[in-house]
């Protein structure tokens, strides 16, 4: 019988203490969400890395970060607030410098409107992309440097190809992408797009990274495994290929679900 899939979780360094023990047992990926806020990266953030450090001592799994994105759009036209961007993006680097985390995830510039927009426009599209790389490309050479990979996560994504053609412009092993299960459900339910499947099958071996959360495709619900209306057997069916590329990340809003999320999805022989 072949072996689950085994099961990470996101989390800040307070629900640690409390997952550090689970954790370590598997040696489970991790996602660390304490260096998202401009307050935290433009603050004295060592004491918090010398933290996760001491309760990580024996953990050798697959270290990662969530990246900084609150009104942080990759796209953004106006090059002096590019320019913040950029260096709230090299923050986070420092950070997983700090850590030996490998991995940050950072926020698609897509949104329902480009969808429907970006064609409408002269060279939209182009201009997008040329502004999305004025605020990465210097991040991307540091990240190369430091072993970082940078996923690109969907949030408003309705076409699922869109920010994999984005990360293939870098021609980097330091893009990849990353599928939230929540917010393309949401964009399934509520815009049309194609279910949570599809964008697992479109992106290949671009997927590096999963964010699992149930929801019900109205809104983004981060609610624990089986919660929801996510059709997890197609979706773990679509990643099946992958092997353990992807980080199977769980990113839910009440960390008390996380073992139960693992449970269930164990009891479906999907995943532990």
């Amino acid at each position: 019988m072949t072996s689950l899939p085994v099961l990470g979780a996101a989390m800040p360094l307070d629900t640690l203490e409390t997952h550090r023990d689970w954790l370590i047992a598997d040696q489970r990926d991790l996602e660390l969400q304490d260096f998202i806020t401009a307050e935290v990266l433009n603050g004295d953030w060592q004491p918090l890395v010398a933290r996760a450090r001491a309760l990580l001592d024996g953990y050798t799994g697959r270290l990662g970060i969530h990246g900084p994105f609150w009104g942080l759009t990759l796209d953004n036209p106006d090059p002096e607030i590019r320019a913040i961007v950029t260096k709230r993006m090299e923050q986070g680097l420092a950070v997983c410098e700090a850590l030996g985390a490998t991995q940050m995830v950072i926020h698609s510039p897509y949104t329902t409107w480009d969808y429907n927009n970006l064609d409408m426009l002269p060279n939209a599209r182009q201009k997008l992309l040329d502004n999305v790389h004025a605020t990465l490309d210097p991040v991307i050479a540091r990240a190369e440097g430091a072993g970082v990979q940078m996923v690109l996560e969907n949030i408003q994504d309705k076409d699922p190809d869109a920010r994999c053609a984005l990360a293939r412009t870098f021609d980097s092993p330091s893009v990849k992408v990353s599928i939230d299960t929540g917010h393309a459900h949401y964009a399934h339910g509520s815009t049309g797009a194609p279910p949570v499947d599809y964008y697992v099958h479109r992106a290949g071996d671009l997927l590096h990274h999963i964010h699992l959360q149930d929801a019900d495709g109205y809104a983004d619900r981060h609610w624990a495994i089986g919660k929801g209306t996510v059709n997890w057997h197609a979706v773990f069916a679509a990643l099946a290929p992958l092997g353990g590329q992807p980080r199977l990340i769980m990113e839910l809003r009440d960390k008390a679900g996380i073992r139960p999320s693992a449970a269930y999805l164990e009891s479906l022989g999907l995943a532990r």
